[in-house]
């Protein structure tokens, strides 16, 4: 049979949900694998996966078969996934939209022979028909099987780290066709098999194959290092076979097909074929190299009783449109195996016809001996892959992966709590590594999805981005001697005077005037029932001073109308310390206010407060940050629907003044209340004091970035409790700024879930991020001109 259309030899009989009845009687369970993203996994990930893989597959019944496949296709992204609704989506869209890179997907078949021995002769016609009573004769054993096999899926998907999910019928019929049409798309094709190439539609095709226990080196294990990433300093680790996946940036397909025999058949066996050699062993040097070989596995299944003796085949099966490419790609393949120990055999004519036609999920039983080797499962479960490219989720910020650049989407914000219980997140980078970059890129992502956005500055890093949305951004800086425009007293009507309002309001007022103290429940109830009584008597005009002249005024008699006792409030303590923020006090012009600015920024999503001039001034700053608290309170914290971030930049010059912590802490309590999330950023973790208010900080967060640091990430790990493996992805860290693809890499851990990011933008992305230098002047310039940031950014990218 030198040509084949798959119509004519169609190898379904039936597909009932998942189960695939075959036209040769096997009946096939199929599964769609997710497996975790390459480079996320330690070396005890891997032994973990083994091992998980190994008590699965054991109790399986004698004569089942199991075949993995993972098919590496190369394709172009499309971007369909990305929003591109504004410039710099329109832009980042455009930047990565058919870019190259290799899709993964992986299966898993477990098949029911009708021949239980698995004996086959060299060569068996995967399309020759069997009488059509089979299916209903296996009925029984079918239901046996079936669930035999739901509890082997069980076990893996109990592992964590793997899912396997049923394939449905649809799915089942895209596979096979795919497979016998060569993946070739837009048309359908025959195979053309002859004895020099096996050619399907443009594609041609070749394999490679482990077909014998002679094919392997000294050992293999579960994983190895990794000589990319690996350094003095540190072991990174990937699967065995890992070089035969992702990164051998090829069309190709692994298939890794285990025959599950009965363990005492192939004992004795293997001591016949030991009794053999022994006899001839004197006559060559390679049968002394068999027979210790064989000895080796013998002695390993009698020392071990949990040892499950199997029969295996490994190939790939690669193609490229142009014949001649075949060498190249086998040539990278045999390389990888070389880095192995293990010697692939290089199948030709017939047997390559072979390979390829049973590599297909229902023909997989048809090897035969001489294309398989023997040995114990856990041995041949070191050649299963278990990883794949980066999950991209259904929505989210913008990463790149670490393999292509593609775009990846990581949601960061888990509406739904499966990764995180708080979505608090800290960025940590030296001076000039790009934090202030990173910040704007998630930050920009987030106000684009329609999150609300309060930013605390004091480095002016963010007011360029904000340009390009005038109408929803507002900036208030501080100028020295002036005030901010906030007026925590203000209301519009005697409706706003919740107990809410009152009791934001009591405690702002203490932390004025009494902030070295604790707060007794007495003294709390007496500044509210003093604050309502103001509001009662003045009706207009509210403020501190007013409050404050109110009190004065009313001293005498005002805690006797209340019903207060002198103990619970002192009005001469509270006048002289207030003194200082009201009428000519030291302080005064921080609340010099005759209307309150805070409408402005009520309906604004994208709000700056650049403190860069307060930074040195303990006292201003913190009553700023009171301030601010109390804006926010009342703006964004009133939606509580609405998404909202506070972001604390250059944080640790705040963190200098102690009772800023303290301000800082106050906010991750109270925002688990509301829909949002507060970020800061830091040049190192030691910035944050280690007492027990920053460790209830960062115990509140949940989702940790990390740039590249040349003093290295000891303190980081210790003080977020980050695991071996994390560590050494943060030493994997590198950047590329030059070339085409300029990237930075990035450490990124949502909850229990690390890897390593890039962060690649086109240069519309670039140009709106730049907060100093040339280029970041030359921007600025167009822009007070045009007044236009949008037109400034084109102007600027069009000539670069």
């Amino acid at each position: 049979m030198n040509k084949i259309n798959l119509s004519t030899y169609q190898p379904l009989a039936d597909i009932q949900g998942n189960i695939l009845f075959a036209n040769n009687g096997n009946v096939v369970l199929c599964y769609k694998g997710n497996l975790p993203e390459i480079y996320s996994l330690s070396e005890k990930d891997f032994e973990d996966m083994h091992g998980a893989w190994f008590q699965a597959l054991k109790s399986l019944p004698v004569g089942t078969v199991v075949h993995k496949q993972d098919v590496y296709l190369k394709k172009r992204y499309t971007a369909e996934q990305l929003p591109n609704r504004t410039f710099l989506e329109k832009a980042t869209s455009d930047h990565f939209k058919g870019r190259e890179y290799i899709d993964h997907k992986c299966y898993l078949f477990f098949t029911l022979t009708k021949n239980k021995a698995l004996n086959n002769p060299k060569y068996v016609n995967p399309f020759r028909k069997v009488s059509k009573g089979i299916i209903q004769e296996l009925d029984d054993n079918v239901q046996r099987f079936i669930n035999a096999v739901s509890d082997s899926v069980s076990f893996i998907n109990n592992s964590r780290k793997m899912k396997f999910l049923p394939l449905d019928a649809d799915s089942i019929q895209t596979i096979t066709k795919g497979y016998f049409n060569g993946f070739n798309e837009g048309f359908d094709t025959d195979i053309i098999l002859d004895k020099k190439n096996v050619n399907i539609g443009e594609n041609y095709f070749d394999a490679l194959a482990i077909n014998s226990e002679l094919c392997f080196g000294e050992s293999v294990q579960s994983s190895k290092t990794n000589d990319k990433f690996t350094s003095d300093d540190f072991v990174f680790h990937q699967g065995f076979i890992d070089g035969l996946g992702l990164t051998l940036n090829e069309n190709h397909i692994v298939n890794q097909i285990l025959y599950l025999d009965d363990k005492h058949k192939w004992r004795k066996l293997l001591d016949k074929k030991v009794e053999e050699l022994n006899k001839s062993s004197n006559f060559g040097s390679q049968n002394k190299v068999v027979l210790g070989k064989i000895q080796h596995i013998l002695d390993q299944i009698n020392a071990d009783d949990n040892a499950r003796i199997i029969r295996g085949h490994l190939n790939i099966i690669f193609w490229d449109r142009e014949a001649r490419s075949l060498d190249r790609i086998a040539s990278k393949i045999k390389t990888e195996f070389k880095e192995l120990d293990i010697i692939p055999y290089y199948p030709r004519g017939e047997e390559r016809k072979n390979y390829i036609l049973n590599s297909y999920c229902c023909f997989s039983s048809n090897f035969s001996n001489n294309d398989l080797y023997v040995t114990d499962l856990k041995h041949a479960l070191c050649l299963f892959i278990n990883n794949s490219n980066y999950k991209s989720d259904s929505t989210g910020i913008i990463f790149n992966d670490r393999e292509h650049n593609i775009p990846v989407l990581k949601d960061v914000w888990d509406e739904q709590k499966k990764r995180i219980k708080a979505r608090n997140f800290a960025i940590f980078a030296p001076t000039g590594e790009g934090k202030s970059f990173l910040a704007n890129n998630i930050l920009r992502q987030y106000f684009e999805s329609g999150v609300r956005l309060v930013i605390i500055d004091l480095g002016g890093s963010y007011t360029k981005f904000a340009k390009l949305y005038p109408d929803e951004y507002t900036v208030l800086r501080y100028e020295s001697g002036k005030n901010l425009g906030i007026n925590p007293f203000y209301i519009s009507d005697t409706n706003d005077l919740t107990p809410e309002r009152l009791e934001d309001l009591s405690v702002f007022l203490f932390e004025l005037f009494a902030s070295d103290l604790k707060v007794t429940k007495a003294q709390s109830v007496s500044v509210k029932k003093i604050l309502r009584h103001y509001y009662h008597s003045v009706s207009e005009n509210h403020s501190l001073d007013g409050f404050y002249n109110f009190i004065d005024s009313n001293q005498k008699d005002l805690l006797d109308t209340l019903k207060i006792h002198p103990d619970y409030f002192n009005i001469t303590s509270f006048l002289h310390v207030m003194s200082e923020y009201v009428g000519d006090g030291l302080y005064s012009f921080l609340f010099e206010v005759s209307e309150d600015q805070t409408y402005k920024i009520e309906d604004k999503r994208l709000i700056v407060f650049e403190l860069d001039e307060v930074k040195d001034n303990k006292e201003i700053l913190s009553v700023m940050l009171k301030l601010i608290k109390s804006a926010i309170q009342r703006t964004i914290w009133k939606n509580r629907a609405e998404k909202g971030i506070i972001l604390f930049d250059e944080f640790a010059k705040q963190l200098k003044f102690e009772n800023v912590l303290e301000s800082v802490e106050f906010y991750y309590q109270a925002i688990r209340k509301q829909n949002g999330a507060i970020g800061i950023i830091l040049q190192s973790i030691n910035q944050l004091p280690n007492n027990s208010t920053s460790a209830s900080i960062l115990e509140n967060t949940q989702v940790i970035y990390s740039l590249n640091n040349e003093k290295g990430y000891d303190e980081l790990v210790k003080r977020i409790n980050l695991s071996i493996h994390d560590l050494n992805q943060l030493k994997s860290i590198k950047n590329n700024l030059s070339g085409s693809r300029k990237y930075t890499e990035m450490f990124i851990k949502i909850g229990k879930e690390s890897n390593i990011f890039r962060l690649e933008v086109p240069k519309e992305v670039y140009a709106a991020y730049l907060t100093d230098g040339k280029e970041n002047e030359t921007i600025m310039a167009i822009y007070k001109k045009t007044q236009d940031m949008e037109t400034a950014i084109k102007e600027f990218t069009s000539k670069t």
